[in-house]
């Protein structure tokens, strides 16, 4: 188990914020190259991926993702085996609060995917982007490449193959030597994605990033900092599509099980 995790809802969260993080996945990387290199020796502590061939993975959970993992119990261990799993959601963060962790810090993913891109000098790694609509993450790596010039986007493929497919995309991804794979596919498909294909992928890391590259590319807006600056931004993203309710709900229906959960003893997940 990672040092320094909090159970929350049998899922173990790393409670840390976006600065942290970051340096975390940098020193994953450096790690996984070295094990690479080694076969396998000098790993992390908080590296939890047994196979010295395979990509770590990082996981940015919100209370929807915490909510389908308490029914579908690979999705679970998929979690906690990832690296690192962030609280990307004020759902999260609530719950840690209600079991007794106190406040500990947010950590939304596009956050943190935004801090390693837009910081070369100091994260320089370099990127692939995989989801979304044809033409997303070429528009989503342009924008970025026009804000930060140093950032070194390998390659982009958007979402939309099959799983014949799969060989083809997995080639493509480790023939450009990326270091970090964004994969933008949606929970949970895109960790289950990454989870079965680890062994086959070059890049150190992998994460699943939701909807970041919608964001970047501008086909998605970001919510006005004060929505943001208070963990509500499902209010933001719900008044401009009401559509979403039905998946809003899950963000209370999180924090009542969590209660329940805490007034049950802290079950073991079955």
């Amino acid at each position: 188990m990672r040092p320094g995790c909090i159970n929350v809802t049998n899922i173990w969260i790393d409670p840390v914020g976006v600065e942290s993080a970051a340096g975390r996945i940098a020193s994953i990387i450096s790690e996984r190259d070295t094990e690479r290199e080694n076969g396998g020796t000098n790993k992390l502590a908080y590296v939890c991926t047994p196979d010295a061939g395979s990509a770590a993975y990082v996981c940015t959970p919100n209370a929807e993702i915490m909510m389908e993992a308490q029914k579908d119990a690979p999705f679970m261990r998929i979690l906690n085996e990832a690296s690192l799993v962030v609280p990307d959601g004020a759902g999260v963060v609530l719950a840690a609060r209600i079991l007794g962790y106190g406040r500990i810090p947010r950590t939304p993913g596009y956050d943190l995917a935004l801090k390693l891109l837009m910081n070369p000098s100091e994260y320089s790694f370099s990127y692939y982007f995989l989801g979304g609509r044809p033409g997303t993450a070429e528009k989503a790596a342009e924008n970025i490449v026009a804000r930060s010039p140093l950032t070194r986007i390998a390659g982009c493929r958007d979402g939309y193959f099959s799983e014949g497919d799969e060989p083809d995309v997995i080639e493509s991804i480790n023939n450009s030597g990326a270091d970090l794979l964004f994969v933008a596919l949606g929970a949970p498909k895109a960790e289950k994605w990454i989870y079965k294909n680890r062994a086959k992928l070059r890049p150190a890391v992998c994460m699943g990033v939701g909807g970041t590259l919608d964001t970047l590319a501008g086909v998605t807006r970001l919510a006005p900092p004060f929505f943001r600056a208070h963990g509500i931004e499902w209010l933001y993203r719900l008044a401009r599509q009401p559509w979403r309710a039905k998946r809003m709900l899950r963000l209370p229906q999180y924090v009542l099980f969590t209660i329940w959960w805490k007034l049950r003893g802290r079950p073991a997940a079955r």
